[in-house]
Parts: structure tokens; C-alpha cells; sequence
């Protein structure tokens, strides 16, 4: 009984009593300056992320693009030669294509012959206008000729008359003898006479005149024709010189050529895209910005450009123009919020960049349709 007592004594003791305080833990101080580190680190970046996007507007969203020329025929026909292969580089005027101008050939020497032909009248016209020419004048001297001996004839004829009459007097007091007087009247008659067919010659000689000018008028009417027709086939000569030249098709411009879809003997229709040739020293960028994005930038802007091929390099840029209108707007389908339910989506606004550092290395390495990030200084 008396150790039970004992026994719970001490463990009431042990239980109240003071208790031996435990050891305390030591602060790991590297734990305290990689944890600061970390916090001044993450606020530098937040900060500089802040500072750069008040300054900056981004966009992964932009490829680059160039001007491309489609080879296309004007001419149908087969193809006798093809003088380019696939990403070849070429100068502007360079021949690419041949077409079989065998057709074009026979169709430019009918037209050559035509005109030759036609030249031929045009100088036999001129040459009988200008025997219509002399006959014109022929007739009008025989006219003049014919004038001059009439008043010639009527002087005669007036003297005559004034001698007859006298004579008639005289006759009559048996002052002259009968053969003078009939003398002057043949005189009278004579003259008359002559003064009649100098008249009916000058007639005749008037309508040889008309006659002459009505020829010359008919000859210039068949030089104007004939003029007209030489126009003509020099036209269609020019024509045949124009399609022949169809048959050689050309580069537009100085670039590379495209995969060539085109083999010798093929037939090709005009209209036909054979290949393209992407243009050099014509390439820009399009970046595709949130509408959100473009309320601090302009045109003129400076703008940085990485290529995803170049990360590592600046391309130097400016922004060049904006689109008119969304990207969606030139979809085949564009979306029309006025039906059924309304879901509201950021749109995305082309933006021209062109490059500005054109004497930049790394920039004819660049390729149509290539990735780049843009960087646009506000």
C-alpha cells in the first residue's frame, strides 16, 4: 500500500515538475541569401519585362513575304525548250520558256507577202497619177492654146465685118468692082468659120480637161486606197511580229525561279501558271498584331526582326503600313456576329514591315514564307 502511494507521488512529480528543454534548430543562412537572390532576381525580371513592354509591342505571329511573277503564256502551242530548272537564279529578260513557233513563223510571211503586195499597187497608183498629171496639164495648155486663137479669130472676124460692110457701100456707087466686094465677104465667111472651130476645139479640149480631172481625182482615191490597204497589212505584220514573240516566254525580273512544272513536248494553254519567279531585293515582312497592340504604334516606327533561322541576328526594319482591314475580313468565310450566338475573339491586323538596312549580309538569305519574331520600338 505504502509503495502505491510512493509510486504515484513520483509521478505526479514527474508530470508537474520542470521538464528539460529541447536543443534549438540552427538557420541555414545559404537558404536565406539563394531565397533573396531568387526574390531580387524575379522582381529585376519583372520589372524589366514591365519597363520593355511599355516600350515595345511583340509578335511571334509574322512571316515574310515577296513579290512572285507567274510565268504565264499568252501563246497555246508545245513546248520545244526549257532553259531553267528548279531554283535557278535569273536576270530580267532571261529566256525560260520556247514555245514551237512554226505556226507563228507561216502566219508572219503571209503577212510580209501581203504587204509586199499591197506596196506594189500603192506604186502603180502613184505612177498613173502622176501620167493623169500630165495629161491634166496637156489638156489645160490645149485650153489655153485654144483661147488665145479665138480672140485671135474674133479680131479677124471683127475686121472683116467692118470690110464687108464698106465694100456693101461702095458696091453699091460702082466705087469697087464686083470681085472686091466678094472678096470681103469670103473674107467674112472665113474668118466666121475659123472663129466656129477655134470655139469647138476649146470645147473639146475643156472636156478632155474635166475628163483628165475626173481620172486624177479617180487615181487619188486609189492612191488613198491603196495607202489604206499598206496601213493595213503593216498592221497585221506588226501583229504577227507581236504573237511570234509570244512563243518566248521571258523572266520579269531579276530572282529565282520556282519549282518548274513544265517538261519539252508539253502542250500549254494561254492563261496556264507554268511556275513563278520570286522577284529579288523585294522582300518585307507581314506581322499579324492584336488589335489590342496597335494603339501606340505608326507608321515609321523602328522595328527589330529575328528570323527563326537567324535567331542571333538584327534585322533592321520600319513599319511600312496596316491593313485596312482584319485578317479575318479577307477570309472565304468572314464572320458575321449579327447571327446567332456572339463570342468575342481578338482580331489580328497585317502590318507591312520593311526592311531597312539594305546593305545587310544575312538579308538575301531570307526566304518567302520564312518565321520571324518582330519587335516594334514605341
Amino acid at each position: 500500500m505504502e509503495s502505491q502511494t510512493q509510486t504515484q507521488e513520483k509521478a505526479a512529480f514527474t508530470n508537474n515538475g520542470p521538464q528539460a528543454e529541447p536543443p534549438k534548430r540552427k538557420i541555414n543562412k545559404r537558404f536565406i541569401i539563394v531565397l533573396a537572390l531568387l526574390a531580387v532576381a524575379g522582381g529585376s525580371f519583372g520589372i524589366t519585362k514591365y519597363v520593355h513592354a511599355q516600350h515595345h509591342e511583340e509578335t511571334d505571329d509574322a512571316q515574310t513575304e515577296a513579290n512572285m511573277s507567274p510565268i504565264i503564256p499568252r501563246l497555246g502551242g508545245y513546248v520545244a525548250e526549257v532553259r531553267v530548272v528548279d531554283n535557278q537564279r535569273v536576270r530580267q529578260g532571261d529566256t525560260l520558256i520556247v514555245l514551237d513557233n512554226r505556226d507563228q513563223l507561216i502566219k508572219l510571211e503571209q503577212a510580209e507577202a501581203a504587204l509586199a503586195g499591197a506596196r506594189s499597187n500603192l506604186a502603180v497608183a502613184r505612177a498613173n497619177s502622176s501620167t493623169s498629171d500630165a495629161h491634166i496639164a496637156t489638156a489645160q495648155a490645149q485650153v489655153g492654146t485654144a483661147n488665145a486663137q479665138i480672140e485671135a479669130a474674133k479680131v479677124a472676124v471683127w475686121r472683116t465685118q467692118q470690110d464687108y460692110k464698106r465694100y456693101s457701100n461702095l458696091i453699091k456707087d460702082h466705087s469697087i468692082t464686083q470681085q472686091q466686094f466678094e472678096q470681103a465677104e469670103a473674107a467674112k465667111l472665113t474668118a466666121e468659120r475659123q472663129l466656129a472651130v477655134l470655139e469647138e476645139q476649146r470645147a473639146a479640149a475643156t472636156k478632155q480637161s474635166a475628163a483628165a480631172g475626173s481620172q486624177a481625182a479617180a487615181t487619188n482615191s486609189g492612191i488613198s486606197v491603196a495607202e489604206a490597204m499598206v496601213r493595213q497589212r503593216e498592221t497585221e505584220v506588226d501583229n504577227a511580229r507581236l504573237i511570234l514573240s509570244y512563243a518566248v516566254l521571258t523572266a520579269p525580273s531579276d530572282g529565282f525561279v520556282s519549282k518548274v512544272n513544265v517538261q519539252s513536248g508539253q502542250f500549254v494553254q494561254p492563261g496556264q501558271t507554268l511556275f513563278a519567279v520570286v522577284m529579288k531585293n523585294a522582300l518585307w515582312v507581314v506581322a499579324n498584331f492584336k488589335e489590342t497592340q496597335l494603339r501606340k504604334m505608326k507608321v515609321g516606327q523602328e522595328v527589330i526582326v529575328h528570323a527563326d533561322a537567324f535567331p542571333n541576328h538584327d534585322f533592321k526594319a520600319s513599319i511600312a503600313s496596316f491593313s485596312p482591314a482584319t485578317g479575318s475580313s479577307f477570309s472565304l468565310l468572314p464572320p458575321d456576329n449579327a447571327s446567332g450566338n456572339f463570342v468575342k475573339v481578338v482580331q489580328r491586323i497585317p502590318v507591312r514591315i520593311e526592311f531597312t538596312d539594305k546593305n545587310d549580309s544575312m538579308l538575301p538569305r531570307l526566304r518567302a514564307g520564312m518565321n520571324v519574331d518582330v519587335d516594334v520600338h514605341i
